[in-house]
Formats: C-alpha cells, sequence, structure tokens
C-alpha cells in the first residue's frame, strides 16, 4: 500500500504559524487583515492560489507581493525544526514496518517542504514528495498521478490522508481512497462531504485503518 500523507495540519502542527505569517504579511502590504478562519481554510492549496481565495478583488501585483511576504514572514518567524503532531512519527515507523511506501502531497513550495523535511532529519522516510509549485495545486489530482507514476502503483493500491477539503477532493476526483483527520483545518463534516472511507481524530487511529484496507484490497 502506498500512504500519501499532506504535510500542514496532517503531519505537522503548523496551522498557527501560516495563521499568524499571512496575517503579518498582509499587515506589511497593507491589505485587510484575514480572520484566522479564513486562512485555515485555504491551507492546503498553493500559495497563489491561497492568496487569490483571501483577495479575490485584488490584482496580480497585490498578490504576488503578499506571497513573497508570507513567505518571508514564515521563515523569519521559524523557531526552529517544525512541530509534528504527537503519533506522528510512531505512525510513519509502524506503516514502513509494515511494508507500505509512504509520500507526500502538498500545498508547499519545494524549498519549503525539503527545509522542513532537512530540519526534522525526515528526508529518507518518503519514497515521493510533490509540491504546489512544480505541479498543479490541490483539489486537481495532478499531484497524485504523478506520484503514482513514479511508485508505480495504479490507484486501488494507494490512499490520501489528509486534514483538509482539498485533499479529499483531490483523491476523489482520481477514484482513489482517502482518510480525512479531524484535528487540522476542517471539521468531520466538511471532511465527510467528500466521501472518505473514514475520518480519524488522532493520528494513532490511523495504522489500523491502513491495515484494514489493505487487507480487503488483497483480500
Amino acid at each position: 500500500m502506498l500512504v500519501i500523507f499532506d504535510w500542514d495540519g496532517t503531519l505537522c502542527d503548523s496551522l498557527g504559524q501560516i495563521v499568524a505569517a499571512m496575517q503579518a504579511a498582509a499587515r506589511e502590504c497593507a491589505l485587510p487583515i484575514p480572520s484566522e478562519a479564513a486562512v485555515r481554510h485555504i491551507v492546503g492549496l498553493g500559495l497563489p492560489q491561497a492568496v487569490a481565495v483571501l483577495y479575490p478583488e485584488h490584482g496580480e501585483r497585490d498578490r504576488a507581493a503578499l506571497a513573497a511576504a508570507y513567505s518571508a514572514c514564515y521563515v523569519a518567524a521559524d523557531p526552529g525544526p517544525a512541530r509534528l503532531y504527537a503519533g506522528a512519527l510512531e505512525l510513519l515507523e509502524a506503516l514502513r514496518g509494515s511494508g507500505c511506501e509512504l509520500a507526500i502531497a502538498t500545498g508547499k513550495t519545494r524549498r519549503g517542504l525539503d527545509r522542513v523535511l532537512a530540519g526534522l532529519g525526515m528526508q529518507g522516510y518518503f519514497e515521493s514528495t510533490r509540491c504546489a509549485d512544480e505541479t498543479a495545486s490541490k483539489p486537481d489530482p495532478r499531484m497524485l498521478s504523478e506520484i503514482l507514476r513514479e511508485r508505480r502503483r495504479p490507484r486501488e493500491q494507494a490512499l490520501m490522508v489528509g486534514d483538509s477539503i482539498y485533499d479529499l477532493d483531490m483523491a476523489r476526483r482520481l477514484g482513489m481512497a482517502s482518510v480525512g483527520i479531524s484535528h487540522g483545518v476542517h471539521d468531520h463534516a466538511a471532511l465527510g462531504a467528500h466521501h472518505p472511507v473514514a475520518i480519524v481524530d488522532r493520528l494513532s487511529e490511523l495504522e489500523a485503518v491502513v491495515a484494514g484496507l489493505a487487507q480487503s484490497r488483497t483480500a
């Protein structure tokens, strides 16, 4: 089984930092400061797409300036190695031990993902990674298709795990199974609308879900 994870809000507890950086960037660019709820709603999209959702009435120049300011604010406020959700490393180790391949499909930039993985010493955990600045942003399923091709896996042997509607919608569009996790940006009701095979509240619950799905696919 190939298990593809979102990063922010799924494995990495970075939502507070994302909200603070976006609000600081808006302040720096003299744009209306978005609410926490508004910023959380766009987590998972690529940065240009996220900025367009937050500021649909502003032009490309304003959006580009905000995106650049956000990236600078995020890095400047970086306290060091990212903080993972409880049970993240244990889950990844357990899945690898059971024979699963692991991958990441994220709205982060390649530079941002490589930096955070290096800071955590986790570069060797994932067989494939795909970022929004090197392919289409979620919910377009292109990044999932590229990972499947790279790993030579059919979609029936893969699972997408994410905390946002964009993660689950991306999988749904490709006909791939997904699992939602409710400790991130979207709640049970929002995630459930995209028909995941399960919704979990903690990463510790995911190992059993993956094992059950893998068994059903080989039965």
